[in-house]
């Protein structure tokens, strides 16, 4: 009996610890196939949006995961129909370059988020995954890190974090450091990370954290790639 065709599935790929994980997860399930990632990019910086992570370090995760980058460039500033008009062309080329049927995202919790993403998805007739949903963030945060999944902290919202977390290690001393009131994922938005080594990556991609700036109300650590350690 001729098996069931995977479901070629596009995964939004933030350059974070939750998107990372969820390509570890994705890739274990036998009817999924991750086919590329896709990134969206500020484009007057290059850079990922919130995270503020370049372009090249996303880039390097693409190469490290062994999947094709499709990124998409958003003016700044950039209102929301300019977002969704953006989205929905690269989601159509997707469909007809790729032959994907479903998007994968790595929400945990926010129900709004999952519902917003489910109404355009279904606009575009594909189908949304959630492989993390549900999950308990502190169960899932030490799953993380004991799978050696390594990253650093990229923004940080100093209404609910000291600004000397920026630019730390996510790893068990961050999690043992958190405040009981933020969540050990930071899904709601308390924290946004990079991710540099892991069980999802055929390599680690050599960074370090470089100068931290407050811009907009957040405090962001620049990662930047560790010219020291190249060939």
């Amino acid at each position: 009996m001729p098996s069931k065709p995977k479901t070629r599935t596009l995964l939004s790929w933030s350059s974070g610890k939750d998107s990372a994980w969820a390509l570890h997860v994705l890739r274990q399930q036998e009817d999924v196939e991750i086919v590329g990632l896709l990134t969206t990019f500020n484009g007057k910086a290059d850079r990922v949006a919130m995270h503020a992570v370049r372009r090249e370090l996303v880039e390097a995760q693409a190469s490290a995961v062994a999947l094709p980058l499709l990124a998409v460039a958003l003016p700044w500033p950039c209102p929301n129909e300019a977002y969704e008009g953006a989205m929905q062309s690269a989601l159509n080329g997707a469909i007809r370059e790729l032959a994907i049927t479903a998007v994968a995202f790595g929400d945990l919790f926010l129900e709004d988020v999952r519902a917003y993403r489910e109404e355009k998805m279904a606009a575009c007739g594909l189908q949304p995954l959630f492989p993390l949903w549900g999950s308990p963030t502190d169960e899932l945060a030490k799953a993380m890190v004991e799978n050696d999944l390594r990253a650093y902290l990229t923004c940080i919202d100093p209404r609910h974090l000291g600004e000397d977390f920026a630019g730390r290690a996510y790893d068990q001393e961050l999690l043992e450091a958190l405040p009981e009131t933020v969540d050990p994922c930071g899904e709601r938005g308390e924290f946004h990370t990079f991710a540099y080594h892991g069980p999802m990556f055929s390599n680690s991609i050599s960074v370090e954290v470089g100068e931290v700036i407050e811009r907009g109300g957040f405090v962001f650590a620049d990662i930047v790639p560790n010219d020291a350690e190249a060939p």
